[in-house]
């Protein structure tokens, strides 16, 4: 997997092995009705389920993706498409799809290689996402394991691609990790991470790829950008170095194409790289930041509470730290929240109601303020 927004699914595993026994709930325990919508189309899944005690701000929960790993799934700017990556049909790692918002007219997109985050271009006709196929057409290797627990930084780049899957066009050959891409609002420039000048950092870039800009420049890792809904700002996770030692460290391990997991907390800035301050210092691993559709708060994952955990629950923000509220509170993950372009609707990847260990499906709610 990626260096991007699923970085924390993996903490979490590993540093709460204790919890696997526990980690599955029957689907009687995960309070779901199993039976496929009446009317949903053939293949189409749309189980019902409860919400959780405490989730207030959720009703009509379904869960639209049964087994196997998915994650990031996000909505086309008309709100009918999703794109997202999952293992499923055996890939050993992620693999782009589009589908309905009601799962049907399934497609894989990608060809080989690991994706990441994808996104739809105006039009819900086209989309971009990361992949590393031109690297390699195998998954990448796994980093290792005598550096201790890191993460392999894959050598992803942007491409772009029709909903169908045909078209394929690379869009950055900087050849080392690019992913991360979110497009504007008004659909002229994409946000994205880089390591293309030595550091992970964050730069825009117009949708063909010309007029790319850095706005992070602070070393450390600085990730997961998005746009505000008015496209005057952008939310992001970062975390930065006090102690040259650990700085060096960091630096050490970026040079062999790895990066040890660190805490992070949330920052804003202007959309031109100004004004940039952070927003939680709340301790753990805080990733996935998105907005509420006014703009005035920013929705995220977080496991906070207890930072060694599995637990990540979605939380809400202010742009000044304050007014923190809890969204979700079920015992597993849940991370990536997205709110419909209508603002009507939530949609976001969980391990609730899991049937098999590592198992992580896309659930869709819709939003009571």
């Amino acid at each position: 997997m990626s260096i991007s927004h699923r970085l924390p699914v993996h903490t979490a595993v590993a540093t709460a092995i204790v919890l696997l026994s526990t980690a599955c709930s029957s689907p009687d325990s995960a309070g779901r009705d199993t039976t496929v919508a009446a009317g949903n189309s053939a293949g189409a899944l749309n189980i019902a389920v409860t919400a959780d005690s405490g989730e207030t701000h959720l009703t009509n929960i379904r869960q639209i993706t049964n087994g196997g790993e998915n994650a990031e799934a996000y909505f086309s700017q008309d709100g009918q498409w999703l794109t997202f990556q999952s293992t499923r049909d055996g890939n050993t790692c992620d693999q782009q799809y589009t589908m309905r918002v009601d799962g049907t007219e399934l497609t894989k997109v990608s060809v080989g290689g690991k994706t990441t985050c994808g996104w739809f271009l105006p039009g819900s006709n086209r989309l971009f996402f990361s992949s590393t196929h031109a690297a390699d057409s195998a998954c990448p290797p796994r980093p290792d394991p005598s550096k201790g627990y890191v993460w392999g930084i894959d050598k992803y780049d942007m491409y772009t691609v029709d909903r169908d899957g045909k078209n394929l066009t690379r869009l950055t050959n900087y050849g080392t990790y690019t992913a991360e891409g979110i497009l504007s609002p008004d659909g002229k420039r994409i946000v994205f991470t880089s390591l293309k000048d030595g550091d992970l950092d964050i730069y825009t870039m117009n949708v063909d790829g010309t007029d790319v800009k850095r706005l992070t420049t602070t070393p450390g890792y600085d990730g997961g950008p998005w746009w505000s809904p008015d496209g005057t700002k952008i939310v992001y996770r970062a975390w930065h170095y006090d102690n040259p030692e650990d700085l060096k460290a960091y630096q050490d391990l970026l040079k062999q194409g790895m990066i040890r997991p660190n805490r992070m907390e949330l920052f804003v800035m202007n959309a031109d790289g100004s004004d940039q301050r952070q927003i939680t210092t709340l301790g753990g691993a805080n990733f996935g930041p998105s907005w509420t559709p006014d703009g005035q708060r920013v929705i995220f994952s977080s496991n906070h509470k207890n930072p060694r955990s599995r637990n990540f629950d979605l939380y809400i923000v202010n742009l000044d730290g304050s007014n923190l509220e809890q969204v979700t509170t079920n015992g597993e993950f849940d991370g990536f929240p997205m709110f419909s372009p209508d603002g009507k609707q939530l949609i976001w990847a969980s391990n609730r109601g899991a049937l098999k260990e590592g198992d992580t499906n896309l659930f869709i709610a819709d939003w009571k303020n």
